[in-house]
């Protein structure tokens, strides 16, 4: 048990650095891509990719029936509404700053909690909550109170994190009954064909308009088999095997790897006030994890 408990961290952990570095694919692709377009393809490639796993090591399982609406709605929250606000986000902030803003998750899981599973709050939660916020201001704003990131951008983040939230306590309902493979082979698939009418009315002139190189291939790659694919499995036995919340309190590490990474990788600015706002923001999440929720229970 202690073996697995270790091994499932691990994955948490991995799956936390293969996003952290996704901001900084992302990036990559967006300069020749629009949103649309390079969402549907990683969630096309990514399905392919694991159907051809799951045919070749005989691992189908059957969906059952009353179990249709939890997927088509679970892949409506993520992929579809979550990549779209996200990828929208990342093209008018940099890769740091969404990585910070997307970190707040396991702040504002106990917010969902509370409403659907009626687990209180505690001080730190909340407490937790504002000091995060507080880091994001600092990270925001310039010594002239003007932001230094799109509000747009930022709105299009936020909306991100609440349908993630959202998303995660449906993806611990399918964990009961199906692998991570299955589930995230058929919400990549759902994810695909969501986004596939908007590519053909929006993105399909432009994306035959690019004449695809090594750089961009290779990031869409990198998109689609460590990001939508491995990522999400490994997240997907977290929430199983961990709960909600315990899992989510690991998306405080994605904006450390993706700050490292983007100034190697992309030789974005790493100022004081991203380090410290950055920092506050860690702390924020961090302290809101260190008293976990008390149920309310009646007698």
């Amino acid at each position: 048990m202690k073996t697995e408990k270790i091994y499932t961290r691990f994955y948490v952990v991995l799956s936390m650095f293969i996003w952290g570095l996704s901001y900084v694919w992302i990036k990559v692709v967006l300069q020749y891509y629009n949103p649309i377009t390079m969402v549907f393809l990683r969630f096309a490639i990514s399905f392919i990719l694991l159907f051809i796993i799951i045919k070749l090591f005989k691992k189908s399982e059957k969906i059952h029936s009353k179990d249709y609406w939890l997927f088509i709605v679970s892949a409506l929250f993520n992929p579809f509404f979550y990549f779209l606000c996200e990828s929208y986000g990342l093209k008018y902030v940099s890769s740091t700053i969404s990585a910070v803003i997307i970190a707040t998750i396991p702040v504002f899981t106990p917010i969902i909690a509370y409403y659907s599973l009626k687990e209180k709050l505690s001080f730190l939660n909340i407490f937790g909550l504002l000091i995060s916020f507080l880091g994001i201001i600092i990270m925001l704003v310039n010594k002239d109170l003007s932001l230094n990131a799109s509000p747009k951008g930022i709105l299009f983040l936020f909306l991100a994190v609440i349908t993630a939230i959202i998303f995660s306590v449906m993806l611990k309902k399918l964990t009961v009954n199906y692998s991570p493979l299955t589930i995230i082979t058929y919400l990549n698939a759902l994810g695909a064909i969501y986004f596939l009418p908007l590519f053909l009315i929006f993105d399909f002139n432009h994306f035959i308009s690019i004449k695809p190189n090594f750089e961009l291939i290779l990031s869409l790659l990198q998109l689609a088999v460590f990001a939508s694919s491995l990522a999400y499995v490994f997240y997907t036995i977290a929430i199983k095997n961990l709960g909600v919340s315990k899992a989510n309190m690991y998306a405080n590490l994605i904006p450390v790897f993706t700050a490292i990474t983007s100034y190697f990788v992309l030789s974005e600015l790493f100022n004081l006030n991203k380090i410290i706002g950055m920092i506050i923001v860690i702390s924020g999440v961090s302290l809101s994890q260190i008293n976990k929720f008390k149920k309310n229970y009646k007698s």
